[in-house]
């Protein structure tokens, strides 16, 4: 007697199934869906054709038991309350499902119990690789992803270790289009608000916007150098102390988009309008910055280059004889983007009126 369609759906798809769906061995089948390339290719047609029939979902973890290999990444960031990193792992995500693999994800929130946490949480899922997306992240920990061989990529800078590669971000080539772009609107008073000064990819982008003031011949004044945390808060804290001062700059960078729309809301709880008393750049591009009234004028670090190099480092360190290694892999570039808080220093046209005025007086 005949199997009704509803009985062969309620039953249990295997891959015993599939083989004899697809007329093949198992071994066929598990060579097939473990993208094993010596599989003949009209048997692994046949294999994906029942596979497809069947509706039929590979046991990953029973894979990873047969393999060895867990076909996981892991990926840690920060923060999930920062845009940025909601953005970052969505793209991290599809280049990952596009090259086969599936992700496991930690937020520290620079917290070193919760660094503990993300590393414990890696190693007892067996990832194949992680990027770490985060900063400050401890060298203990890292020497223990070192230890179970497992390949690591940074987008901080960090010491050399064994199966490690880091994302070199181009902080200055960004920063330095900030400073020339605030420099010709006639700017000579900017101000930048850091991240936590502990983290060296804070540090580097204080130090970028530093030299290329000085590139600029722009000369800095320390008192409008303020160290904030990357959060809403800590940009709109950042910006009430600079607005403490009895000299104030024209223009502000800051280290990433957070600062900037939280410098957005103090400048308007003071009463101060944006471009119009204060010009003001962000860093990152979040997709909140297109959308912030006035859009926000930003540095670009792109997302999408991060996740696709990031993955790319990390299956290169897997398996480097099916990677095109690239010298530009690990570069990730950064550019102005120039929306709509920037604009020239106030009082600007009303000094240029007066100053044919005094140069009249003056003859």
């Amino acid at each position: 007697m005949r199997r009704s369609a509803d009985t062969r759906a309620a039953s249990k798809i295997d891959i015993h199934v599939v083989a004899a769906r697809a007329r093949v061995s198992i071994a066929t089948v598990s060579r097939t869906i473990n993208h094993v390339p010596t599989v003949d290719s009209r048997l692994a047609q046949r294999v994906w054709k029942a596979v497809a029939e069947l509706g039929y979902f590979p046991n990953t973890q029973a894979r990873a038991l047969v393999s060895g290999k867990s076909n996981l990444l892991g990926l840690i960031v920060s923060e999930i309350t920062n845009p940025f990193f909601p953005e970052l792992i969505q793209e991290f995500e599809q280049v990952a499902v596009e090259r086969g693999y599936e992700i496991l994800i930690g937020s520290t929130n620079y917290e070193t119990r919760k660094m503990e946490l993300c590393a414990r949480r890696m190693l007892e899922r067996k990832v194949d690789g992680v990027a770490i997306m985060t900063f400050g992240f401890e060298d203990l920990l890292l020497d223990r992803f070192a230890v179970d061989k497992i390949p690591v990529v940074f987008i901080d800078p960090a010491p050399s270790r064994p199966l490690s590669s880091v994302l070199a971000v181009d902080y200055r080539a960004g920063i330095n289009e900030g400073v020339q772009h605030l420099a010709v609107l006639g700017h000579r008073k900017i101000g930048f608000i850091s991240g936590p000064l502990r983290l060296r990819s804070a540090g580097s982008r204080k130090a970028a916007f530093l030299n290329c003031l000085k590139s600029a011949g722009i000369k800095a004044d320390v008192s409008w150098m303020v160290e904030g945390d990357h959060t809403l808060d800590g940009g709109r804290n950042a910006m009430a102390r600079i607005l403490a001062l009895k000299h104030l700059p024209t223009a502000i960078m800051c280290s990433n988009d957070m600062t900037a729309i939280g410098v957005q809301h103090a400048l308007f709880d003071a009463g101060f309008k944006v471009p119009e008393d204060f010009s003001l750049i962000g860093f990152d591009d979040i997709h909140l910055a297109e959308y912030t009234i006035p859009p926000l004028t930003t540095v670009r670090m792109s997302c999408k280059d991060l996740a696709q190099n990031a993955v790319g480092a990390l299956l290169l360190s897997l398996d480097p004889a099916n990677i095109i290694k690239s010298e530009a892999l690990n570069k990730i570039s950064t550019r102005l983007i120039v929306r709509q808080t920037t604009d020239l220093p106030r009082n600007a046209l009303s000094d240029l009126k007066r100053s044919p005025k005094s140069k009249r007086r003056s003859r």
